[in-house]
């Protein structure tokens, strides 16, 4: 039997992808082994948004390289490499890794087993350069019926419900990656959570590029500009996907994982209001507030329109945790544009955010912008904006001491409110006794940083 070994490395996306790929290989027969040493194959799913996630996705591949070299028992062993790494940069890699053995991109996920047996079945001359199987601009997408293994907890799984994104950020190199928006049809994302549902699922973590332009490709009135809001009058929609899944019977959080600010509408808030399954808890990177920076950024969205959308989201969804994330030291950014990024932040207590350095990714717009920031000014922009962070994320939670809330119970001991997304958000410390994958209700006693505890 074929024995295949996996690193996933990247975001949640990534995750599914390796799911995929595991459970084609599962069901043509082959043995997924933890054990890399004894691995036939070695499938190494990369990242690479930015140049940190570049770098780790690079040494993990020269890493199994280097292993194979070193270990007799491995000397015949196959490495792919697959991802968004192989898929951002086709054309250079075969020469810059010439002892990796096949390259695959996004539309190969599902074609892996027959690649690992054509790869096995043959003796590659040393002279001859990798099997570059990626195609340039990639078109697939999941079905409900697609084979997959989950690797996450039995109780927590990730929906994708579109791959591709149609924004033009300056700073984003991922539409050259993952190509154009392209939604899965309704019928087959109500499908897939009823599935999950049915097993026992309790969280349905919605992810893609932008959830906010599901269904929108495919109206067929004229084509949505980059700034339409949801409407649901024009077809399948983030709204009516939420209508629907609120209506699948059980015990379960529907959870939205990235939303893009400049397609929310009256429609999706109400939406989210009224469907008491949906999480209170929604993620919209904002980027800026500088309008200055937001153009620069091409965010499509404007300071104005961002405060007055933050308003109208809190006050038409009671209770709502806003998770977002800024950009510090992007090429023009002066101090005025990182002071108004600073005094928005202070007045507006985001319940969870995070800021990033600017990551110059070459490809994108923003690579040859002039302006550049200094690397010991970029640091000292972030220190400042984290500090705040932290200082509000403090006050918040200081704020839900005495408070009872529902948890789902992540492990012993540990759990996580509808505020907090799996792996990306705080905890709660809860009671060792609780039943792991299961909803409780909690008191809560304590607060430690980005964490609660409950009251005992």
């Amino acid at each position: 039997m074929i024995k295949v070994g996996l690193v996933s490395l990247g975001c949640a996306k990534n995750l599914i992808d390796s799911e995929i790929m595991i459970g084609h290989l599962h069901a043509a027969g082959m043995e997924m082994t933890a054990n890399e040493q004894e691995a036939d194959v070695l499938i190494v799913n990369t990242c690479s948004f930015i140049d940190m996630a570049k770098r780790e996705s690079i040494g993990t591949v020269q890493d199994a390289v280097d292993a194979r070299g070193e270990d007799q028992q491995r000397k015949k062993q196959k490495i792919i490499v697959a991802g968004c790494l192989s898929q951002r940069f086709s054309k250079e890699l075969p020469g810059l890794m010439p002892e990796v053995d096949a390259f695959i991109g996004l539309d190969q996920i599902t074609q892996v087993a027959p690649i690992i047996e054509r790869l096995l079945g043959r003796v590659r001359p040393e002279e001859e350069d990798p099997e570059n199987l990626v195609t340039r601009q990639p078109r697939y997408i999941p079905d409900y019926d697609t084979p997959r293994f989950r690797l996450t907890p039995k109780h927590s799984a990730y929906v994708k419900i579109a791959e591709g994104c149609n924004h033009t950020c300056s700073f984003c190199i991922i539409p050259k990656i993952r190509g154009r928006h392209r939604s899965r049809t309704q019928e087959s994302v109500v499908k897939e959570v009823e599935q999950l549902v049915a097993s026992g699922v309790k969280e349905i973590n919605l992810i893609s590029q932008d959830l906010t332009y599901f269904g929108m490709d495919k109206w067929t009135e004229a084509r949505p500009n980059p700034r339409s809001p949801v409407d649901s009058t024009r077809g399948e929609s983030l709204a009516t996907l939420l209508r629907a899944l609120n209506a699948i019977p059980g015990d379960f959080w529907i959870r939205l994982l990235y939303t893009h600010p400049a397609h929310w509408s009256d429609e999706l808030i109400q939406t989210i209001a009224e469907c008491p399954k949906v999480a209170r808890y929604v993620d919209i990177p904002l980027q800026h507030i500088s309008d200055r920076m937001l153009t620069i950024m091409q965010r499509e969205t404007s300071g104005d329109y961002i405060r007055q959308l933050i308003a109208k989201m809190r006050a038409g969804i009671p209770g709502l945790a806003i998770r977002t994330t800024f950009i510090v030291g992007f090429p023009g950014e002066t101090k005025e544009d990182f002071e108004e990024l600073l005094q928005f932040i202070k007045e507006t207590k985001f319940e969870r955010a995070g800021v990033f350095r600017y990551s110059s990714e070459e490809g994108t717009k923003a690579y040859k912008l002039d302006g550049r920031v200094h690397h010991k000014t970029t640091e000292s922009r972030w220190n400042k904006s984290m500090r705040e962070l932290q200082l509000i994320a403090e006050e918040f939670n200081a704020s839900q001491v005495q408070r009872t809330m529902r948890v789902l119970v992540e492990k012993p001991g540990v759990a996580r409110t509808e505020m907090d997304a799996p792996e990306i958000d705080g905890t709660v410390f809860v009671d060792q006794s609780l039943p792991v994958g299961e909803f409780a209700e909690v008191t809560i006693g304590d607060w430690r940083g980005y964490d609660l505890v409950a009251a005992r």
